[in-house]
């Protein structure tokens, strides 16, 4: 199965800004929306999900908040940003322009 080291780079950033669009979530709830909607096919580990984080987070597209968790304990909560969810956007057309011209080259091939 594909690990988060497979993706395209820049793809777990959509990925997360994505998945961060209903409702803050903390960390493994975040790897678990992903791998739950991608049908199993990404499962992304802390190596990879973590550092992603801090960078969105230092980019301003996400803010992250220390709360209790679905178990009482203390988890950080990431959401969206305003910021992010304008660069979420800007994500959505670059890969729908990335995914069309892979199409393209797909079917001439």
């Amino acid at each position: 199965m594909p690990q988060s080291t497979d993706l395209l780079q820049g793809t777990l950033d959509l990925l997360i800004l994505r998945t961060l669009v209903p409702e803050p979530m903390h960390g493994w709830g975040i790897a678990q929306r992903i791998q739950q909607a991608s049908q199993e096919v990404f499962q992304i580990g802390q190596g990879s999900l973590y550092p992603a984080l801090h960078r969105l987070e230092y980019k301003g597209w996400i803010q992250a908040d220390w709360k209790a968790s679905e178990n009482n304990r203390k988890a950080k909560y990431y959401a969206l940003t305003r910021t992010g969810k304008k660069q979420l956007e800007a994500e959505i057309e670059s890969w729908d322009r990335l995914a069309g011209a892979v199409a393209l080259v797909l079917e001439q091939a």
